[in-house]
């Protein structure tokens, strides 16, 4: 007879699936006018919402047991970690949005399939815990770290060229703030990749 999974791993599982269907949409939409910035914020703030209703569910669950399968601050961390992402990616898309920003620059592509492989290899890191292997998770932690550390370089690369070809003050406010946003993402990522590294030490 099967063993029946964990519920708080079901909860995570389920979470990072969410998490995952949103970063491929952010990452593979394409903007061409003000109808389609209204589309993609809606869609990214339909991800959120549901985001939030997993993350209760957790918080209800946590509250009611008795036991759970590693140490409840470590499900309810990783649960509000991977919250932090999704609610960074949502409100990215609401600044393209409240901009008017319709120009996707080689930078912002870059962050974004960068944010693309974090959330991939976090989605990994997830089904590993659940299967408790987690050695294995050590792998795609190491590569989150990796790719939030390219983050940060270009961050300081979009910065200077936006800063030496654009003209226009608002332009230029406006898209720092993206690009800050962007590497704030990826920073979330590192530190749902701290988290697995805390929960390796306590558990494996």
């Amino acid at each position: 007879m099967a063993r029946k999974k964990d519920k708080f791993f079901t909860h995570l599982t389920g979470i990072s699936a969410n998490l995952k269907e949103s970063a491929n949409y952010f990452a593979d939409y394409k903007l061409k006018n003000a109808n389609d910035l209204k589309i993609f914020s809606e869609k990214m703030k339909e991800f959120e919402s549901k985001g939030d209703t997993l993350v209760h569910e957790v918080t209800k669950d946590l509250h009611n047991a008795f036991i759970t399968s590693i140490e409840r601050e470590d499900i309810l961390t990783l649960t509000m970690n991977l919250d932090d992402i999704l609610d960074g990616i949502e409100h990215t898309a609401s600044l393209f949005e409240m901009y008017s920003v319709l120009e996707v620059d080689e930078y912002m592509n870059k962050f974004v399939e960068a944010i693309k492989k974090c959330v991939d290899e976090i989605d990994k890191a997830i089904e590993l815990l659940s299967a408790k292997k987690l050695l294995a998770i050590r792998e795609h932690a190491i590569k989150v770290r990796e790719l939030e550390s390219k983050c940060d370089e270009l961050l300081r690369s979009s910065i200077k060229h936006l800063f030496e070809v654009e003209k226009d003050p608002i332009k230029i406010i406006q898209y720092k703030e993206i690009y800050e946003d962007l590497e704030e993402i990826a920073d979330f990522c590192q530190t749902v990749a701290n988290t697995f590294e805390s929960i390796i030490m306590k558990n494996a």
